[in-house]
């Protein structure tokens, strides 16, 4: 078995979503699983391809998406066996959306609930609302970032989760987006009696 280069950690600790192409990324299932097992080491598409029991065509068709994103980038190049193998590796160890625009969440949530009905155990997913000052919303957002952030992982032969933390003030009763929101279809509510 030949040896397992050596890597250096991504090139940035976070990067910061904003360009409707990282969205674009970002909103397909297999694309979001691509940067989970690129979470903590580069791999090759064939490693990728089988980790992920998907076809080389369609992991290297999504890395391609992904690298033109910025949201992953070759990280060595080998020669073996007459052919070039590269590595591929997140740009940033942590990604965080600055400012989410409508289209771009819808997207990546999307993406998120696909990931969430594959999970083969019990997910967590609680929404709830809270009256909060701007300083007690700040230091919870502060909190739930330090808490996902310091997070200790197990060993690589435990099963990876996803963790999607949001945090957003709710728009006021007379906006017009909460407005436009009340036309919209009640998918999902129980109907009152």
């Amino acid at each position: 078995m030949r040896d397992e280069p050596s890597y250096l950690s991504p090139p940035e600790d976070v990067l910061e979503i904003g360009a409707p192409e990282q969205f674009a990324a970002l909103a397909h299932p297999l694309r979001q699983r691509l940067l989970f097992a690129l979470g903590h080491r580069p791999a090759t598409i064939s490693r990728l391809a089988a980790q992920l029991d998907a076809k080389k065509g369609n992991v290297a068709h999504h890395l391609k998406v992904l690298r033109e994103a910025g949201l992953v980038h070759v990280a060595e190049t080998r020669q073996v066996r007459g052919g070039t193998e590269q590595h591929y590796q997140r740009t940033a160890r942590r990604m965080v959306v600055a400012e989410p625009q409508a289209a771009g969440t819808a997207a990546m949530l999307a993406a998120f609930a696909q990931e969430l009905d594959l999970s083969p155990a019990e997910a967590h997913l609680t929404l709830r609302h809270l009256r909060l000052s701007p300083a007690k919303a700040r230091e919870l957002g502060e909190t739930l970032a330090k808490l996902v952030d310091d997070a200790e992982e197990d060993a690589e032969d435990q099963p990876v989760h996803g963790v999607l933390v949001a945090l957003y003030q709710q728009s006021p009763p007379d906006s017009p987006w909460s407005a436009a929101s009340s036309k919209l279809p009640k998918v999902g509510r129980p109907a009152r009696s």
